[in-house]
């Protein structure tokens, strides 16, 4: 990547421009704080488990609630304050649990109630909050609502999306075909055909996932009672799954082409205008945060549940999970919605390839459009995603933790992520997710297991995830250098620079100071951030491989002439409380530093 040094005033204006916008718009990039004042949601690091992969406590070889429960302890040494799993209830797995049999049984493979129950006083014991994945738009075929359905059971007959088709005009003997060109996200048409019923029923995803129809209020009350169950256990809130997608028009017509997708089939064929994003998805969204709040006012002794929606849709469509739009100068209220609608900026729109001002651009886009009294969020990794490693080199997993740590806002972290596991290309799951079906080709490709395979805990078999002859996923093989308790023992690794970054991102400055940040070139990325009365701290990121010097008082004048190091990358030449001069710092490649300036009242 091209060098280029500050001093040809390529760059200056960045810091002006964004100072002005920092301190004199109450809309422009800065950390804020929702009418909490600062609730535990918005202080803490959230951290997502995938329950088979965790810990396998039976030696079945699939983790389970025990395993997770055996290991929390884990997650409060590291710092995490949140922990959301991925989907524990009834499957028959073909979607490995986002396809839901029944919404208040556990799924046997992961224990019992009474293991729920358990972890749940474990979490309360360590302080960690414990958030459900909660899967609206569809159920599993094997719900006991879309069998009564299909039988067209009064109370139960429009609980999914149903249509009679189309009728095949090249048909002589009455075949009808789907209802239009909607695709499956999965590949194939979003119909199948029930031939019990006589009719379509709509599937966005796998044909083992059925919509629900939210058009039925029988349905959304059915929802709502759900989330009202795990409520009464205890649980701190719901990470909502595939939140764009619950309605679609009533009409039922084609949606227009992209062009750039010849094949039917592929879900690149259409623009989804008319199955995702409609209004009624942010409508469901404020009455599930109404019902949370009502919640919460009913039991004070607790802290405020939380709403977390994940959509992966254009900025100012997500932007609308937070709440309502009120016009200007409207008398109206506006709806609460999603406390963290998920940013998944950082996975979409940067690689390895991202320079320093694509890093700056993507950061301030989120900051930019989120609503003045809204929190930021930032996700770097999950389920569905390549690993952070694996997408950025593992030589940057350090440095993507730096500023994933010290960004505005709340962090949310994928398990294995904090000792930098990396994607397991070999491995693929046998079992139910292996479909036969035209989309299963597809599924191979475009398979999300390498990026699920068991957490290395140890160098023992299975990593120690399990006592199991084999496990559900193969373990990685590097598990027997990367790993844990290597980590731990060691004077410096990935997950003793994510724990001092966790801690760091405690102070005050962290939590509540603003932000400006600036592309000292296209390889390094720098911002500062200040609060008045507090330290100020300065996080430089050297995206190249080499080595880069960096002049920080031509960019940010009011710093002091010498910075002390307060968190570096595993592999830097920096150590926490070395001293560095802001006018000739030179940055090891792929580092991440913090550094601090301390406050002296004087100054």
């Amino acid at each position: 990547m091209a060098h280029h040094r500050p001093g040809n005033g390529h760059w200056l204006w960045f810091p002006l421009m964004l100072t002005l916008l920092v301190s004199a718009s109450s809309d422009g990039p800065r950390l804020r704080h929702d009418g909490n004042g600062g609730s535990w949601w918005q202080r803490t690091v959230f951290y997502q488990i995938y329950p088979r992969s965790f810990m396998d406590s039976n030696g079945d070889g699939v983790g389970d609630l025990r395993g997770i429960r055996d290991r929390l302890v884990h997650l409060k040494d590291a710092g995490i304050g949140a922990t959301w799993l991925s989907p524990i209830f009834l499957s028959p797995m073909v979607d490995f649990g986002y396809d839901i049999t029944d919404y208040t049984v556990i799924q046997p493979e992961y224990g019992t109630m009474q293991d729920f129950e358990a972890l749940m006083a474990e979490a309360r014991r360590l302080g960690i909050k414990i958030i459900l994945d909660f899967v609206p738009n569809h159920t599993s075929d094997q719900c006991e609502w879309f069998r009564r359905s299909v039988a067209r059971e009064p109370d139960y007959s429009d609980y999914y999306v149903w249509h009679d088709g189309r009728e095949d005009p090249s048909g002589a003997n009455g075949t009808r075909l789907p209802p239009n060109n909607w695709q499956s996200v999965f590949y194939g048409s979003a119909w199948t055909y029930h031939p019990e019923r006589g009719q379509y029923y709509l599937h966005q995803f796998t044909a083992q996932q059925p919509d629900l129809n939210f058009r039925n209020p029988a349905v959304v009350e059915e929802m709502k009672q759900v989330l009202r169950f795990w409520l009464r256990k205890g649980v701190a809130g719901f990470r909502i799954d595939a939140v764009n997608h619950l309605f679609e028009v009533e009409d039922f017509r084609d949606e227009p082409e992209t062009g750039t997708d010849r094949d039917p089939l592929s879900y690149g064929f259409t623009h989804h205008i008319y199955t995702k994003d409609l209004l009624e998805d942010y409508d469901m969204v404020y009455q599930w945060r109404e019902l949370l709040d009502d919640w919460s006012r009913e039991h004070p002794e607790d802290d405020a549940r939380i709403i977390m929606t994940e959509a992966y849709a254009n900025i100012t469509f997500t932007m609308r999970y937070y709440h309502s739009v009120v016009p200007d100068g409207s008398t109206g209220v506006s709806k609460a919605g999603s406390h963290m609608p998920f940013n998944f900026l950082l996975i979409t729109d940067l690689n390895r390839d991202a320079s320093a001002p694509d890093f700056v651009f993507t950061i301030n886009k989120w900051l930019t459009y989120m609503p003045r009294d809204a929190t930021a969020n930032w996700v770097l990794g999950n389920h569905d995603q390549p690993r952070v490693g694996t997408r950025f080199g593992t030589e940057r997993i350090d440095a993507m933790h730096t500023l994933l740590l010290t960004l505005p806002g709340i962090a949310v972290t994928y398990y294995g992520e904090e000792i930098g596991m990396v994607d397991y290309r070999d491995a693929i799951a046998s079992g139910p997710s292996q479909r036969d079906d035209e989309a299963g080709e597809a599924f191979i490709v475009f398979s999300r297991d390498p990026e699920r395979t068991p957490f290395q805990w140890d160098d023992t078999a299975n990593a120690g995830f399990s006592d199991a002859p084999s496990t559900w996923l193969s373990v990685n093989p590097n598990y027997r250098e990367l790993n844990l308790e290597a980590q731990k023992r060691a004077e410096r690794s990935h997950y003793k620079t994510y724990q001092e970054l966790v801690r760091l991102r405690q102070h005050e400055t962290f939590r509540q100071g603003s932000m400006i940040p600036v592309p000292y070139s296209n390889d390094v990325l720098t911002y500062v951030r200040e609060l008045q009365g507090s330290d100020t701290f300065v996080v430089v990121i050297n995206l190249a491989a080499s080595p880069r010097t960096v002049d920080l008082s031509a960019i940010f004048p009011r710093l002091a002439e010498q910075l002390t190091v307060a968190s570096s990358a595993s592999t830097s030449s920096y150590r926490t409380g070395d001293i560095v001069r802001t006018d000739k710092l030179v940055v090891d490649g792929n580092d991440g530093l913090v550094l601090r300036s301390i406050h002296v009242s004087e100054r």
